[in-house]
Formats: structure tokens, sequence, C-alpha cells
């Protein structure tokens, strides 16, 4: 298994907005091939920090997503995203093979 996760620190006052952004989300993800999960995780003493938890089976399906045009498709969209404050958020993302369960 694979899992890569993508955390954001935005405002205060937007984080409900990006919820819901995510509650919403296109959901064009579940359907790429090795595609296991998604979770969406809220820092529990900074409800500010959000970060996107996702599980492949494997780094090679992850690596096909990434390279997709449905990825490209969506990550442009964020990149047009009206509030350019939100738009403008670079996240830290991080990989792991999980090696043990």
């Amino acid at each position: 298994m694979y899992i890569v996760t993508s955390t954001v620190i935005v405002p205060e006052q937007k984080t409900e907005e990006v919820i819901n952004i995510y509650r919403n989300r296109t959901r064009g993800v579940d359907k790429a091939e090795g595609f296991l999960s998604f979770q969406l995780l809220q820092n529990d003493k900074k409800p500010q920090e959000l970060t996107v938890h996702l599980e492949w089976e494997t780094k090679d399906s992850y690596l096909a997503w990434v390279t997709s045009d449905e990825y490209k498709k969506i990550h442009e969209l964020e990149k047009k995203y009206p509030d350019k404050e939100l738009a403008s958020i670079v996240p830290k993302v991080s990989r792991y093979k999980v090696v043990a369960r």
C-alpha cells in the first residue's frame, strides 16, 4: 500500500469553505486504477490545518494518477479558483510506503 498526504493551513475564517469544497469534490480520483480511499482530516488542536489522505494499492498506481489527464484537469480548476488567497496556498505533500501492518 502507498499513502499520500497533502497538508494545508487555511485562514481560520475559510476553514469551513475548504471543508465544503472537499465534501463536494469531483470524485475523479475515486475511479483511478489502484485507488483505495480518500479522507479529509482536520487537526484536532489546529482546526485550520487540513490534510488530504489518499491510499493507493501501489506507488505506480499513484504515479499513473498524477500523470493522468483527469488529474491535470482537476488541478487546473484549483488554480483558477476565484478566491486567490485559497488558490495560492501551497500544500506540504508527503508520500509513504506501508512497510508493516
